[in-house]
């Protein structure tokens, strides 16, 4: 089975390991064919929106459930919430109800803010599963067309499936649930190239991917693995998808986009300085803060400590942008107990800025 190397490449970016160009997914036309998964708890609209202008050529909102759509839930509806300059975008949404996933789909294309809309056929989560939507979908590809199709039928938008190759190595039936989402009418297949049992761990599965994009006709996305510039040449070459999605390894690197991008077209990556990491940081954990606040103030009983509960949620974000920034361990420890936005935003600052800074940094490539 084929892997995804995990090295990083140095400054120079690696000449063209693949001719990927413009990705067409329906009416939808990606410049740039590299793509940011969506993960629950980190890809917030201020995220998104910094990826974006890094490289990236289409953001997922967080994962939506269709019922809390149709329901009029305010907390499903925030998570609809983007930015003007937030494009282009899919809508990430959930469910098992074919009727329901219409309806939610159809309900969010009216808001006007989607460029296309994404079923998510490969959540392993749990509380996820036991509802038949996610990964469970997978058991069975009827159910999974029929909603496809359903959708369709609802949107004019390009609608997309996000799904994984099987359950178990003993069920990797990814052919049939591929073939099934493209005879409903889907767009393009997101395919995160390991079993649901492996969740995140282990080599994606080349092989598999490789296979798929030969069985369909419509275009396929890659997922897993791709830790930076080398390891998404690498499965672009090995695999001949049409483009990358990549997850974890953009949390706390929104560059790796750009490294990516120069790769791809045989370009010099120049990685980011001190002061590009504190005004990165500067920008999400303000954003985050200003989208916290417009959400509490949409509650019938706002909460208090909105400023606290901003840094808890950006502390995953901060612990891998001081990571790859080359704070220094001590540093760390500190700021991430800060439990105000600006105090915060200054001890980054100087710690970033110290003579011992960089002494750990993390390649950005």
């Amino acid at each position: 089975m084929a892997a995804c190397p995990s090295h990083s490449s140095n400054h120079r970016a690696e000449g063209s390991a693949s001719a990927a160009g413009p990705l067409r997914i329906g009416s939808l036309e990606l410049a740039i064919p590299i793509v940011l998964a969506p993960m629950a708890g980190y890809t917030d609209s201020t995220f998104r929106t910094i990826c974006l202008r890094r490289g990236c050529g289409l953001v997922f909102t967080e994962l939506v459930s269709s019922e809390g759509i149709v329901r009029n839930i305010t907390r499903t509806l925030n998570m609809l919430h983007t930015r003007d300059n937030e494009r282009p975008i899919a809508a990430h949404i959930y469910g098992s109800d074919p009727e329901v996933m219409a309806r939610a789909a159809r309900r969010t294309e009216e808001l006007g803010r989607f460029d296309l809309i994404d079923i998510n056929a490969g959540c392993p989560v749990p509380k996820i599963v036991r509802k038949g939507a996610g990964v469970a979908l997978m058991r069975d590809p009827t159910r999974l067309h029929d909603i496809v199709r359903a959708v369709v039928q609802a949107v004019s938008l390009p609608v997309t499936v996000k799904t994984r190759t099987g359950l178990s190595p003993d069920n990797a039936n990814i052919s049939e649930v591929a073939h099934a989402v493209e005879e409903a009418g889907a767009s393009a297949l997101f395919l995160h190239a390991r079993l649901a049992s492996a969740r995140h761990g282990g080599p994606a599965d080349l092989d598999a991917l490789s296979r798929i994009k030969d069985e369909l006709s419509i275009p396929v996305i890659g997922n897993g693995g791709i830790t930076s510039a080398a390891s998404a040449s690498f499965m672009l070459k090995e695999t001949g998808v049409d483009g990358v999605m990549v997850g974890r390894a953009a949390i706390g690197n929104p560059w790796i986009f750009a490294a990516i991008t120069a790769a791809l077209a045989g370009k010099e990556y120049r990685p980011p300085q001190s002061h590009d990491w504190v005004d990165v940081m500067t920008r999400h954990l303000r954003g985050l803060y200003g989208e916290m606040l417009r959400e509490n103030a949409q509650r019938k009983r706002p909460r208090p400590h909105t400023e606290r509960a901003a840094c808890n949620r950006f502390r995953g974000h901060l612990t891998k942008y001081l990571r790859h920034a080359g704070c220094p361990a001590r540093a760390r420890r500190t700021l991430l107990e800060q439990q105000e936005v600006e105090a915060l935003l200054r001890l980054v600052a100087e710690a970033l800025q110290s003579p011992n800074s960089g002494e750990e940094t993390d390649a950005v490539s």
